[in-house]
């Protein structure tokens, strides 16, 4: 075994990232290997670990749309970008698609929705790569990633072998995967999904979605919304509530919607009257976030660089982009998730991934 093969597929070494990640946090990483196709990790992890000097730990990293990185990247990092969109198989009913880890999630949804492959318009705008998106079952709208997913092909790299992961293999919860538990375990290179083709089968029930939506059925001569008009509502909702991170640094919803008993909930209500809350099984209540802090007195606040956005206080917006550490944001976070609890008695957990200078990663860490 060539103990040096690693470091020669390397594609860079002192590698910027602070334009690789939406909160445009400065990052500068030790080594990152980019890769377009899954020989080339097949190749690379055949001689990682094998004698290399200077052994480097693995981290993987999408699109950067969910992470929150460290000014030093002490790690090999692996960004997964084969692209590719195919079918697998059709029916009347359904069809059955596999989508490379690189492939813009947005531009996704927008195709498939063209081809009149529905189930994924609720989920449009959502910013990141596809293979990152069963790692945190990302939801929107009333729809989540694993009410459409079939499959993960993912490669697990302590053992340096492919697997083929059902649904249910991927161990879905709220925000949550069998990625997410074990961090830096699994590289996703492609999705499996079936989305249905039935134009009259929408859901629309969230917010403004289904006014919206039907408004843009009325214009186009359609007395009933379909899918497409689904998404453009939710284009148009989330373009008006969240900041494009290209125009204003962030990584999205900041702050997980908190879970709390229905005891709770109700005894809040009697103090606050309008606070937001969804139902949920085992008598649980999840509590919209972004009120909790509004309420607070938040909107638009923070620790400078690191502030609430002024539409929406559940995402947080860096106004010092490449120049602004993880240290700003660990200061804005605990300042915000400290007001909540001082009013509320709720903990706000974070969403995105705090990642360590060594690539070892934490999720949804109580911040107050």
């Amino acid at each position: 075994m060539d103990s040096d093969l690693p470091k020669r597929l390397l594609s860079n070494q002192c590698v910027d990232l602070s334009h690789g990640n939406t909160m445009a946090l400065a990052c500068m990483a030790e080594s990152v290997v980019t890769l377009t196709d899954e020989a080339q990790l097949d190749t690379f992890m055949a001689g990682y670990g094998e004698g290399t000097e200077d052994h480097l730990p693995l981290f993987v990293l999408s699109g950067g749309s969910n992470v929150l990185l460290p000014a030093q990247l002490k790690a090999i990092v692996l960004q997964p970008k084969m692209r590719g969109i195919s079918v697998v198989a059709k029916t009347e009913e359904y069809v059955d698609i596999e989508v490379m880890a690189g492939e813009n999630w947005h531009e996704l949804v927008v195709y498939t929705v063209n081809q009149g492959w529905y189930g994924l318009e609720n989920l449009a705008l959502i910013p990141g790569l596809t293979g990152a998106a069963p790692v945190q079952n990302i939801g929107a709208y009333g729809v989540q990633l694993e009410d459409c997913l079939q499959y993960v092909r993912a490669y697990h790299l302590p053992t340096k072998t492919w697997h083929h992961l059902t649904a249910s293999d991927c161990q879905f919860g709220y925000r949550d995967s069998i990625f997410k538990q074990a961090p830096n375990t699994w590289l996703i290179s492609g999705v499996g999904f079936r989305l249905h083709t039935d134009a009259t089968k929408i859901l629309a029930s969230y917010g403004d979605v289904q006014t919206v939506a039907q408004r843009y059925a009325e214009q186009q001569g359609r007395t009933q919304a379909v899918p497409a008009d689904v998404m453009q509502a939710i284009i148009d909702i989330r373009q008006q509530k969240l900041p494009d991170p290209k125009q204003l640094p962030n990584c999205g919803s900041f702050f997980q919607n908190p879970i709390i008993p229905q005891e709770q909930f109700t005894t809040l209500q009697t103090t606050y009257p309008t606070i937001v809350g969804y139902a949920m099984a085992d008598d649980k209540t999840k509590v919209a976030a972004g009120w909790l802090i509004e309420q607070a007195g938040l909107k638009g606040s923070g620790i400078a660089p690191i502030v609430t956005h002024q539409q929406q206080a559940l995402v947080l917006t860096n106004h010092a982009p490449y120049q602004s550490t993880q240290n700003d944001v660990a200061d804005a976070q605990k300042y915000i998730a400290d007001a909540v609890y001082k009013k509320f008695a709720i903990q706000l957990s974070r969403e995105p991934v705090w990642v360590n200078t060594d690539g070892s990663i934490g999720y949804n860490e109580h911040v107050a």
